[in-house]
Order: C-alpha cells, then sequence, then structure tokens
C-alpha cells in the first residue's frame, strides 16, 4: 500500500506482490471527517470508509454497499500498544494491535493471526507491506489498515 506524494485527500495504490496496481483508495477532499473509496483497479468501488465524527474516540464505518462491512474503533487508555477493535456482524470481530513507534500491526481472530502489516521506512511515500492469509477477506484487512494508518499517524489527526 503506497501513499501519493502529490494528491488532495488520501490517495493510496494497493499493489500485489508482482507490482501491479490492484486497489485504490481515493479521499474526498472538503468533506467533514474522512471519507474514502475503495476501489478496485478500474475504478469501481468496492468498499466506503466514513469516519464517525460524534464517536468516542476515533471511529470508522466500512460499508460494502448498502451493508456494514465493520466498524474499526481505536481502544482507548492503551499503554505502550496502539489497539483497535474491527466490529464485523456476527461472532468474527478482528482485533488490531501493534506498536505505534515501529508501524508493526497484526490483526487477530480469537488469539490467531490473521494478517500482518509492517512499514517500510525507507521510502519518500508511506508504503507498507500487508501479508493477509487466504482465505481472508482482503477488503475488510486492507480497508481496516488504511484506518489504522489516519487514526494513528496522519498528522491532522489528534488521536495519538
Amino acid at each position: 500500500m503506497k501513499e501519493k506524494i502529490l494528491s488532495w485527500g488520501d490517495d493510496f495504490t494497493i499493489r500485489d506482490s508482482e507490482e501491479r496496481d490492484v486497489y485504490r483508495v481515493k479521499g474526498k477532499v472538503f468533506s467533514l471527517g474522512d471519507k474514502l473509496s475503495f476501489q478496485n483497479a478500474s475504478g469501481q468501488q468496492l468498499a466506503f470508509i466514513a469516519q464517525r465524527l460524534l464517536a468516542w474516540g476515533p471511529t470508522y464505518e466500512i460499508q460494502r454497499g448498502e451493508e456494514v462491512l465493520a466498524v474499526v474503533k481505536k481502544k482507548l487508555f492503551t499503554f505502550f500498544k496502539c489497539q483497535f477493535t474491527v466490529d464485523v456482524p456476527g461472532p468474527d470481530d478482528l482485533m488490531a494491535q501493534g506498536d505505534l513507534l515501529g508501524h508493526e500491526y497484526e490483526f487477530t481472530r480469537h488469539g490467531e493471526t490473521v494478517a500482518r502489516v509492517s512499514k517500510n521506512w525507507f521510502t519518500w511515500s508511506d508504503t507498507y507491506g500487508i501479508d493477509i492469509n487466504d482465505g481472508e477477506d482482503e477488503v475488510l484487512i486492507l480497508c481496516s489498515a488504511v484506518v489504522i494508518d489516519m487514526a494513528c499517524h496522519e498528522p491532522n489527526h489528534h488521536s495519538d
């Protein structure tokens, strides 16, 4: 996942291991709260991310069509580690946590790791490697990783 250096809003390109563009994330400029369109390489919207403005702590809703795919919320009052809940309908919620200074995250479900996110420090723009286990909802995990980045690392957010 790579953030564009010169762009309006929060724009990302997500490439596969062969460096082919697979997904794009387009930020909505001049909107109240963060709003992002998660698209395939052809520009078809697969999910929409919107910040909940009247929530206690950073909270984002991920929608697929008219359905809520997940609500991603930063846990408040955690020491040394940044933690998020990814509340999906049903019993399969995810927990995301990692080292804020190291920009390293793991997504777990019922104590089992389902994906890993790791930041590459040696690039001009923010670049992440994301390893997602087979059978997992790729769009859900990628959207959640974008939310975590916005909530923890963007200079215009006051949630650190």
